[in-house]
């Protein structure tokens, strides 16, 4: 979809995460989209300015508090609701993530006012940007996913499911299991017969950390150690199962508040007072 106006900025790209098949990011000074449709569900957020836009026969407006879910193959436009004009960032997702059946409550109710679902939203972008994190994009995108379902939902009650405690042991040995190759999310609810929301969220009341969390930690905790045998960080990095050395450091920062290279060579530096010493 095609922006226009005054200086408009966009960028969009197909990550690797099963279940999104775009990513859109724009910021239009004026612009206004005609009347069309999608193959796909649309998830938006606004990060400045409104957005006004009518869908199907209502019209609704969308601003920095609220969610917007548009349905598949129902006609809407949109258009800056002030002259400041808008930004925003959006999601098309696989149709298998919002059942078919939620459409009619989509067009009746298209902007969710849910501030634990923006920021969620949010997040998964945040998640998206960053290479080697497929596999905490795809965790943050089956928490939305479940939170959209819930909105949408006519109140029936949930399959019954298996243990929360035990399902998520089985997804820890799994990781345990899958430290260097990682497994997605998909594939882990295939091999654990569950839906991947209910995994994350099973995991995350067992353990209190999301997967994607425990598998960073995983990894984090083996590089630290081959770090301080005297390893370079680079190759360390793809042995424990890191996307690259960036994305490594970008961690294990978060982890020690220092990069990998200073934490090897402070090792390094210890070793080499011990061998002083010993001669």
């Amino acid at each position: 979809m095609a922006g226009g106006g005054r200086d408009p900025r966009i960028v969009a790209w197909r990550p690797r995460v099963h279940g999104i098949r775009e990513v859109f990011h724009a910021r239009f000074a004026a612009h206004a989209y005609p009347a069309h449709t999608h193959e796909a569900w649309t998830l938006l957020i606004v990060d400045s300015g409104a957005v006004e836009f009518a869908l199907a026969h209502g019209r609704h407006v969308a601003d920095r508090a609220g969610t917007v879910i548009l349905p598949p193959a129902v006609s809407h436009d949109g258009r800056a609701a002030t002259s400041a004009g808008f930004g925003k960032r959006v999601l098309y997702l696989d149709p298998e993530l919002v059942p078919e059946r939620l459409i009619g409550a989509a067009v009746d109710g298209p902007v969710l006012r849910d501030g634990r679902l923006r920021r969620w939203v949010h997040e998964l972008h945040e998640a998206l940007r960053r290479p080697g994190d497929e596999f905490e994009a795809e965790s943050r995108l089956a928490v939305v996913g479940h939170r959209l379902r819930s909105h949408l939902a006519t109140g029936a009650p949930p399959p019954e499911e298996r243990g929360a405690a035990r399902l998520a042991h089985d997804l820890r040995d799994l990781l345990d299991a899958r430290v260097q190759g990682g497994v997605s999310l998909r594939e882990a609810a295939q091999v654990l017969h569950a839906h991947p929301a209910h995994l994350v969220r099973c995991f995350t009341q067992t353990f209190g950390l999301p997967p994607h969390r425990y598998l960073t930690g995983r990894r984090i905790d083996r590089a630290r150690r081959l770090l301080i045998e005297g390893r370079h960080p680079a190759e360390v990095a793809t042995e424990v199962g890191f996307y690259d050395q960036a994305h490594m450091t970008r961690h294990f920062r978060r982890h020690f508040g220092v990069p990998p290279a200073r934490y090897a060579a402070t090792a390094r530096r210890l070793r080499q007072s011990g061998s002083a010493e010993k001669s």
